[in-house]
Formats: structure tokens, C-alpha cells, sequence
């Protein structure tokens, strides 16, 4: 299956750098562009592309509030925002990641790290840079906000043990094989949990379910070790 990918930069320069890039492998192709946040939340509407690669910083609606705009309708469910960044400790990438976003990525990524990341991304699995993302959680995810909680203790309660068991998981990280591994579980098994709790959750997607370990409680953040 094509992944189908929306550029959402307002660099022109970029977008047409991202295009190439993206175009000379077999499994995607670059559907449209926009040059703000406000023709990334049309063309989404528009075209419902896989994944949408956004800008943080955009004129006339930003990287963030074009991923809630998105992330909000629910016809849209299908649609996987990876957000780049200049700086991946951002608090703007916090935001985007409670808004929605499936996952982030530094601008000065290879080639490589950023096909693989949209396959990812395409396909639920994971959040992205898992470094940056602890340290990115550690300092905003986990700090009061009310703003976008994901996940009530009270909401937590309702998953059972296991669900909570691989939800913290998940968190701290682990894919879905070593979860299986540490909980002598196959994979299928794990990822049955996952989508149960996330369907429990309200969560988009793995990335929010993270998000939600964290800003119930469930998971308590520890500082970043680099490890």
C-alpha cells in the first residue's frame, strides 16, 4: 500500500526537498502541499492523506493548531500527523503531541530516519525519536495542564491490570515485541491490549496513549538520564 503524504512547511524550498525525497521510494508519494497551517487543515479535509509532515512554525494558523484542527474531527481519524522541528525540546511539540500528533522528528534528521518515521507513523506504532520523546515528556508532557488531558485516573481505573501493565510499557518506550518478550506474551496479544486501552482512552493512537500514561499519573516521570 502507498502511504499518501501532505507537506505542510511554509518553505518552499523544503517542501520541494521533502517531495524528492519522498517520491523516489516505492511505498509513498507526496499528495499535496500547503504553505500554512490553515491550507494543511483544508487539504487534509480534501485529499485525507496518511500522514501529514508539519511545520511548527507557519503564518496564519500554526503547526499546532493545524494538528487540533485535524486530530479533532473525526473524519480526519485516519490521518497521522508527524510534526518536524528545529528543536526537538519545544514546548510547541508538547502541545502538538496533546493536540494529536502521532510523533516528532528534528529537522536535521537523515533521509532515512525521516521515510522510516513516516512509515511509522503511517502504520500506529510508535512515538518517534525515543530520546528526545523522554526528555520531551519528562519536562512538559507529566507537568499540570489541564489543557488537553488525555486520560483521567478515574478513566485509568476502567482498564484492567494487563491493559495498565503494557500501557506503562508503551510508555517507558518498549515496542510491542519487547513488551511480549518481558511479559511472556506474543506480540498480537500486546497489540490486542494496546488498541483496547487506547479504544478505553479515547487516544488516537499510540502516541496519545503514552501521552495519557503520563498525564494520569500512571506513569511517573523520572529525570533524563540519556539513557
Amino acid at each position: 500500500m502507498t502511504i499518501r503524504v501532505l507537506l505542510a512547511d511554509d518553505q518552499a524550498l523544503l517542501r520541494a526537498t521533502f517531495r524528492i525525497l519522498i517520491d523516489s521510494v516505492e511505498d509513498m508519494t507526496v499528495i499535496a502541499e500547503a504553505a500554512d497551517g490553515q491550507e494543511a487543515v483544508d487539504l487534509t479535509a480534501t485529499h485525507r492523506p496518511d500522514v501529514v509532515l508539519m511545520d511548527i512554525r507557519m503564518p496564519n494558523l500554526d503547526g499546532v493548531a493545524a494538528t487540533a484542527a485535524i486530530c479533532s474531527r473525526a473524519d480526519l481519524s485516519d490521518t497521522h500527523i508527524l510534526v518536524l522541528t528545529t528543536f526537538e525540546n519545544d514546548e510547541n511539540v508538547a502541545k502538538a503531541l496533546r493536540a494529536g500528533a502521532s510523533g516528532f522528528l528534528g529537522k536535521g534528521v537523515s533521509p532515512e530516519v525521516l521515510l522510516s518515521g513516516i512509515r511509522t507513523v503511517a502504520a500506529g506504532e510508535a512515538l518517534l525519536s525515543p530520546g528526545a520523546t523522554r526528555s520531551l515528556i519528562t519536562r512538559f508532557l507529566a507537568s499540570p495542564d489541564t489543557d488537553g488531558l488525555l486520560a483521567l485516573p478515574e478513566a485509568v481505573k476502567a482498564l484492567t491490570d494487563r491493559e495498565r501493565e503494557v500501557m506503562t510499557l508503551a510508555a517507558h518506550g518498549r515496542s510491542n515485541t519487547e513488551i511480549a518478550e518481558h511479559l511472556v506474551l506474543s506480540p498480537l496479544t500486546v497489540r490486542s491490549h494496546i488498541q483496547r486501552a487506547m479504544t478505553k482512552l479515547d487516544a488516537r493512537d499510540r502516541a496519545q496513549l503514552v501521552v495519557a500514561a503520563y498525564q494520569s499519573g500512571l506513569v511517573k516521570p523520572r529525570p533524563d538520564n540519556g539513557g
